[in-house]
């Protein structure tokens, strides 16, 4: 659909059926207003719009179908740019830039709108290879052309000479969109979720990088102020949470789930889609560890407290302990807990290493003696007043206030409580972030919500001194850091975290 709208008014002018085909692109004349294009797939849509004299409603749209004649049609037209003398550019999935001049029709057979003038395709340049993503209108008249496969960014002049051009680094991803800033400044969105700043000159650095598709795998550091991400984009990324940037990323080759510090920082294991999990130096990421644990994908990894064990979950309903070396290097094989009647879901470690509580898929709750040799502890109840080092647990004595009217167990997929003890974060499947007080052991506890994301979030962690909260968004590839108010501070009052200009999403990680 087509629509046309009074923007002071909030009111529709006109609405129409424009194709049954993927519309990419609209946009007015900057010369004339009564002239509407639009293009997408495989066409180019040249409409004629009378406002009805602003009466909502009254308003009508004729449509003009380009005509591609002797010209390759393309599959995509993802974009148009209107030039100064009233031709329009067109680029698209061939890595064409096609010229559309004004003609003036035929007056003997004015059609529905009367005698209108027409767009005809008179030049046509090979600009990229691939799909040209985006096209901008400079200040100096010229054009600038972006592709997908060749990541080029070209400049245009008269008659489409090109100028000058410049490639994006390949770990930026593709253009996407171009926009003009201040003199020669040029901003770059990519396909890989980068805001780059620069010029054809000097090239471009990111403002913003950020992951490409869902994320799950989450970890903070043990003393600084750095932590960890990966998802289905097979990206592993560390990020500076003081300077809001990407300290470095590596390419997996498989989607990682999930991860975790061993407690020096030296190191960090993360886990696999595929039964694999590596250890990776967080120094030089290099894999000094590459184990794999049955076929099925791994949903968390957990270091002891002490760091002397490694306990790995399972979607094979197994949990697998690895001893481990004191710099993390290194590890072998110490014991299985089996016991589970589906898969592991969370897992955490008692204070003094030598117990573990598990949840899985059917919503069990099992305490394992690993020190003991792995075994089920069969009286849970002597767990109730264990000391946990981690509370990451959806299920369990001390946070099942924090689980809403008529869940059906899967609307929370994640919870983490501060280090100081205080409070629980919770992540549910609303795109919400909740704040309880700890413990929460009373049915339908009171909570602080946070909303942003803009799909159902995956992860939540503190950082090492509970001054921020990260969440990690799934389908919207974003991460948030958020900063704690009242952390640590005294007084009954919950710490509650706030968004913060310096804080939220544009200007620190990810859009």
């Amino acid at each position: 659909m087509l629509s046309v709208w009074d923007c002071n008014r909030a009111a529709k002018l006109a609405e129409i059926k424009s194709t049954n085909d993927s519309v990419l692109a609209v946009g007015f004349s900057p010369r004339d207003s009564s002239c509407i294009v639009t293009s997408g797939k495989s066409h180019v849509h040249f409409w004629n719009w009378s406002g009805g004299a602003g009466v909502p409603g009254n308003g009508t749209l004729t449509r003009k179908q380009g005509v591609f004649g002797k010209y390759k049609k393309p599959k995509f037209i993802p974009c148009f740019v209107f030039l100064p003398d009233g031709d329009i550019l067109t680029g698209d999935s061939e890595g064409n830039i096609l010229t559309w001049g004004r003609s003036l029709s035929d007056s003997k057979t004015p059609g529905r709108g009367g005698a209108k003038e027409t767009y005809g395709i008179v030049a046509q340049a090979h600009a990229h290879e691939g799909s040209i993503f985006a096209l901008c209108l400079r200040r100096d008249g010229t054009v600038l052309s972006g592709g997908g496969r060749d990541r080029r960014l070209v400049q245009w002049g008269p008659g489409l000479a090109a100028l000058q051009e410049a490639e994006i680094p390949e770990h930026f991803g593709a253009v996407r969109a171009i926009a003009e800033g201040p003199g020669s400044e040029l901003l770059v969105g990519t396909t890989k979720n980068a805001l780059l700043r620069g010029d054809l000159t000097q090239g471009f650095s990111p403002v913003i990088q950020g992951h490409t598709d869902e994320l799950w795998g989450l970890c903070t550091h043990p003393f600084q102020n750095r932590f960890l991400t990966c998802g289905h984009d097979r990206q592993l990324c560390l990020w500076d949470g003081e300077g809001h940037a990407l300290a470095w990323s590596i390419d997996l080759k498989e989607t990682g789930l999930c991860a975790d510090f061993h407690p020096s920082g030296a190191v960090v294991a993360v886990g696999l889609n595929t039964g694999r999990w590596l250890v990776l130096d967080t120094e030089t990421r290099e894999i000094v560890s590459d184990v794999t644990d049955g076929n099925e994908q791994l949903s968390v990894v957990r270091y002891s407290p002490d760091g002397l064990y490694l306990a790995i979950g399972s979607h094979d309903n197994m949990i697998y302990i690895y001893s481990v070396s004191s710099d993390g290097a290194k590890s072998s094989r110490f014991g299985r807990c089996v016991g589970h009647s589906s898969f592991i879901t969370h897992l955490d470690w008692s204070k003094d290493g030598n117990f573990i509580m598990s949840n899985s898929g059917d919503y069990e709750i099992l305490y394992w003696d690993v020190a003991g040799g792995c075994k089920l502890l069969r009286n849970r109840y002597e767990s109730r007043d264990r000391e946990w080092a981690t509370y990451t647990c959806v299920l369990g004595f001390h946070v099942y206030g924090v689980w809403p009217d008529g869940s059906d167990g899967t609307d929370i997929n994640s919870l983490c409580r501060s280090h100081n003890e205080r409070v629980v974060a919770v992540a549910d499947d609303f795109c919400k972030v909740h704040l309880f007080q700890y413990p929460c052991a009373r049915a339908k506890a009171p909570s602080l919500v946070y909303g942003g994301h803009g799909s159902h979030v995956t992860s939540v962690r503190f950082t090492h001194d509970d001054s921020h909260l990260i969440s990690l968004g799934g389908k919207d590839a974003s991460i948030f850091q958020w900063r704690v108010l009242g952390a640590g501070g005294a007084g009954p009052a919950p710490a509650t975290p706030s968004r913060t200009p310096s804080l939220s999403p544009a200007s620190s990680l990810d859009v």
